[in-house]
């Protein structure tokens, strides 16, 4: 998939999230945290990794990893430790090495959207999990992104339809299990914020409604899937994984060698 070199997506992601801290992205955030609580609360293992516009946007939190990685796409003075900053498209770790990785509107502000799952399926072991949420275009939302003059927000997003997004995970050998819209609120700040919620709660009910706000793919990894690593890649950009840190590897930075206990 080639470059829209016209579209900055790294500021287009910074005010999206600032957007977050709006009334409305705040809810927006808790919607999704709450929702994926509930469905990931079972899972287990060694090794979690989100991936996102931000790493101050932590999702799944209630999962039981001994390990959970987030990644941030730009370098930021304190960043706190487990944090990696890399592009999505090019992730840092070795093959089959995420129990669970949760994309959060990943895809939506990449210039590489196809890439970003591919390199998810490729750091995934075989029947891992993977969280995907997205904009909905068929949507309210979506008529709003049309609409819209400016690019702030998450109206500076891709809004990928939901059967795309299905249509290449099972191309990378995933088998969806889950998949559903939420958050029926208008893209509103001032929309009337009672109103909203209970219409917003009545209606959590019927998520095989396809006009939520945003989508949720759950999805597993076939045992037999393989991702081939992409030669690209020099051997000292690939770190090994079980201790915290910050590391940087995005484009133009030098990635740190970590040294860590074997799992």
């Amino acid at each position: 998939m080639k470059k829209n070199h016209n579209v900055d997506y790294s500021s287009r992601s910074e005010s999206f999230e600032n957007w977050f801290q709006t009334p409305l992205g705040r809810s927006l955030l808790a919607d999704q945290r709450g929702f994926l609580d509930r469905r990931l609360e079972k899972l287990t293992g060694a090794r979690q990794l989100q991936v996102g516009v931000s790493h101050r946007l932590p999702l799944a939190n209630g999962t039981d990893f001994s390990q959970k990685i987030m990644t941030s796409p730009k370098c930021f003075s304190g960043t706190p430790d487990g944090v990696v900053v890399c592009d999505a498209d090019e992730l840092p770790f070795s093959g089959d090495s995420m129990d669970l990785v949760v994309l959060h509107h990943t895809a939506d502000f990449s210039p590489y959207p196809h890439q970003v799952l591919r390199e998810a399926a490729r750091v995934l072991r075989g029947d891992g999990s993977i969280a995907l949420i997205g904009f909905n275009p068929v949507s309210i939302w979506g008529l709003r992104r049309l609409i819209s003059r400016h690019h702030g927000g998450p109206w500076g997003g891709r809004f990928l339809f939901r059967g795309r997004m299905e249509d290449w995970l099972h191309l990378l050998d995933f088998q969806v299990e889950t998949s559903m819209t939420r958050f029926f609120r208008l893209p509103l700040q001032r929309s009337g914020r009672k109103t909203s919620g209970r219409l917003d709660k009545r209606m959590s009910g019927y998520g095989f409604l396809p006009v939520g706000a945003y989508y949720c793919i759950l999805a597993k990894k076939r045992v037999c899937a393989r991702i081939p690593r992409r030669n690209v890649w020099r051997q000292s950009k690939v770190m090994g994984l079980s201790g915290t840190g910050t590391v940087s590897a995005a484009r133009g930075c030098q990635p740190q060698n970590l040294n860590h206990p074997e799992d």
